[in-house]
């Protein structure tokens, strides 16, 4: 069970670094005006690149512009046309707290305000759309995640009530030579953290293991080359499995340790 948890916070984690990166390569456009002269583009690139929301500003100017779209079309339009049509621009990529439908408005009347702009344009659907479906699978992956911990806790839970269930009379023959409460619980606890630890052990330990076979498949999601984000992972797994234990242990003796001689037998 502590091995399945793994894979959900393994899951839920690289969720979190694949909306981040998606939202890191949504963006906007700016429109330079054909006037503006290249000392005041420049400027603005670099007022931009300094704006909070702004990961990356590229300027791109008409004979670049033209390029590429040379390259989508598979033909010379210029020439065709006879001048060059497109406008210089910046193209910019934001950082994810920024990608959102309530916060492009506040930056494209900002980004208005300079003169040298002629026009913002972002895919409005598409940041909806995106932000949406990143709600929607977060949403589902909680669920999912909650669900499973309800499970786990309940199986590991009745594991141990029946372990404990085993040695009943146990701790009523240390009751009755005058053993404390404490003195009583204290081997079951020290166990159950003990079994904690050795099934989150073995966790992690399968953990890493699939972690390594997908390494390369999922190259440039999570992998032993982040740290940080693996460290989380297995403190995670550590800690829930010394929890579980420990609190279904404790709660399991302890209403032992309440009952009656006769109802022992029930």
């Amino acid at each position: 069970m502590l091995f399945l948890l793994g894979i959900i916070g393994f899951l839920l984690l690289n969720a979190n670094r694949l909306s981040v990166y998606v939202k890191e390569n949504l963006g906007f456009t700016i429109l330079i005006k054909d006037d503006a002269r290249d000392a005041e583009v420049k400027r603005l690139q670099k007022i931009l690149g300094a704006m909070p929301y702004v990961r990356t500003a590229d300027y791109v100017d008409k004979e670049l512009a033209a390029e590429r779209l040379k390259e989508e079309l598979g033909e010379e339009f210029v020439e065709f046309v006879g001048y060059n049509p497109l406008s210089s621009s910046i193209e910019v990529k934001m950082m994810a707290q920024w990608a959102n439908p309530d916060s492009m408005p506040k930056i494209e009347v900002e980004v208005l305000n300079y003169p040298q702009v002629k026009e913002f344009y972002y895919q409005k659907d598409l940041i909806h759309a995106v932000n949406e479906n990143i709600r929607n699978i977060a949403f589902i992956l909680a669920m999912f995640s909650l669900l499973l911990l309800i499970i786990a806790i309940a199986l590991i839970n009745n594991t141990i009530r029946l372990s404990v269930y085993a040695k009943r009379f146990i701790i009523r023959t240390m009751q009755l030579v005058g053993a404390t409460r404490g003195f009583i619980r204290r081997p079951f606890l020290l166990n159950s953290v003990l079994h904690g630890l050795a099934g989150a052990t073995l966790a992690i330990v399968l953990l890493s293991t699939l972690v390594y076979f997908l390494n390369d498949w999922l190259d440039g999601i999570i992998g032993f080359t982040d740290v940080y984000h693996i460290g989380v992972l297995f403190v995670s797994v550590i800690a829930t499995g010394v929890l579980i234990t420990f609190i279904s242990t404790y709660f399991a003796v302890n209403k032992y340790l309440r009952l009656k001689t006769d109802q022992l037998y029930y």
